[in-house]
């Protein structure tokens, strides 16, 4: 059955699907709630989605790289209960979307949302993982916004009506199977030229990428690997497998994660020993 748009559109029934809950047109609050605040420099607010992902991700790295001032405590939100509209979280990111970040370390506290931002602002507060020249910098740049800008595609546009919609609408799946293909191409195409996405070095232009199309090409995005036939991306597949053996990012992918392989959860992290704690528990299990 096709549908005729009314003339005005309003919001009179849930949208469905997974997210229906969650889903509404307006911003701020819904309910009063603080966020808790740790002992370290940094506060993330987050969820292991992808989005997240990058975050954690870049403060392990720069751990790995023995900045301890880039320690930091990560609280669990809840997207599917709705965390992300209490008051402590809205007033941190007016947006209502993880991550989010506090800067505890500054003369006066800073927040930092929206994960491009927060990369970005990690890189130049700790020199890393961003070339100081113009021409390298801005060419990591350029990747890091082609992330920002294409991600939605590949997430609310595919993911959303391949995985998650309440119908499978032909169109649609279509339509945006075709642009995630072509992002895919992409990435091939200058992968197929360079070791990393901005050239020779690992930079937040793949650690912004990573874990959307680096995971896509491993399998783990949508169980959608098969249907867009992942595996035809060589270079991506490559660079994919690159990133996932650094030891960096398979402690950022544990991080906040509450779904999945039990043994990859790590709800919170507050101090570098959780990753020890969770490995031995997992050890003993196997016992």
């Amino acid at each position: 059955m096709s549908y005729t748009p009314p003339k005005v559109w309003k919001w009179e029934k849930a949208s469905g699907g997974k997210f229906a809950s969650i889903n509404r047109p307006i911003a701020g609050p819904t309910h009063e709630k603080s966020l808790p605040v740790g002992r370290h420099p940094f506060q993330l607010y987050s969820l292991a989605t992808p989005n997240g992902v990058k975050v954690t991700v870049m403060l392990e790295e720069l751990l790995a790289l023995g900045y301890q001032d880039a320690e930091y405590d990560a609280w669990l939100i809840d997207i599917g209960e709705g965390d992300q509209f209490g008051s402590g979280f809205v007033e941190i990111n007016p947006n209502s979307k993880i991550p989010a970040l506090v800067d505890q370390g500054a003369s006066k506290p800073i927040r930092v949302f929206e994960s491009g931002s927060i990369l970005l602002y990690l890189a130049e507060k700790f020199g890393e993982f961003l070339p100081g020249s113009l021409a390298k910098r801005t060419e990591v740049l350029n990747w890091l916004f082609w992330q920002m800008g294409s991600g939605p595609f590949l997430g609310g546009g595919f993911g959303h009506f391949y995985a998650y919609a309440p119908e499978k609408i032909e169109y649609a799946i279509d339509r945006y199977a075709m642009e995630a293909k072509r992002q895919l191409d992409v990435l091939d195409r200058r992968l197929a030229e360079v070791p990393y996405l901005a050239g020779d070095d690992y930079t937040i232009a793949d650690i912004a990428s990573w874990p959307w199309y680096g995971q896509l090409a491993l399998g783990r995005l949508y169980d959608a690997g098969e249907f867009l036939q992942v595996q035809e991306y060589a270079h991506v597949q490559r660079w994919a497998r690159e990133i996932d053996a650094r030891p960096a990012v398979q402690r950022g992918r544990m991080v906040n994660r509450t779904f999945g392989d039990p043994a990859m959860q790590l709800h919170e992290r507050h101090d570098a020993s959780d990753f020890t704690h969770r490995t031995r528990d997992k050890l003993e299990s196997m016992a």
